[in-house]
């Protein structure tokens, strides 16, 4: 079953890279009594995320911190030290974006938003999308039919939408 709008976000256990290392993070502790935006993406340092998905909240975190979103997440199934680097790489972690890793996909799977493209090396890995939570309850979610393209899923678009 995909998530929808009025449900809550499933528990999942993240990963983030920490001082000490990879660190797990509950995503339950971590949106209560919050307002937070989720985007999530096919993979770190692909085409589209990185030269769409990723810049698009970039620019447009200031104008959700103006709407009272209070943190912005993207997730991917990749491993947390990779999640890091690209942040890193892409200037989001300076622009104030945090990098979860869905490492072994439970949370995309709960989310009911998996893909999988052999020839491109890509299984089990999230739809493109992005969400609005209150309090870990989906307020809007838009996903995109097509993983290569980020339209309904951009910051701009879901500014647009809240």
């Amino acid at each position: 079953m995909t998530i929808s709008v009025g449900d809550t976000l499933p528990a999942a256990s993240l990963l983030q890279m920490g001082a000490e290392g990879p660190a797990a993070v509950d995503l339950a502790a971590r949106v209560n009594g919050r307002k937070v935006v989720i985007f999530a993406l096919p993979g770190a340092y692909t085409g589209t995320c990185t030269t769409a998905h990723v810049p698009s909240f970039m620019r447009t975190k200031d104008q959700f911190a103006a709407k009272g979103v209070d943190e912005i997440i993207c997730i991917s199934v990749n491993d947390p030290f990779v999640m890091q680097a690209w942040g890193e790489s892409t200037g989001a972690t300076e622009a104030g974006l945090t990098f979860l890793a869905d490492a072994d996909a439970s949370f995309t799977k709960a989310m009911g938003l998996t893909f999988s493209a052999p020839p491109a090396g890509l299984i089990d890995r999230s739809k493109r999308y992005a969400l609005m939570a209150e309090d870990g309850v989906v307020k809007v979610l838009q996903a995109e039919e097509n993983p290569g393209v980020c339209e309904t899923s951009g910051g701009e678009a879901l500014l647009e939408a809240i």
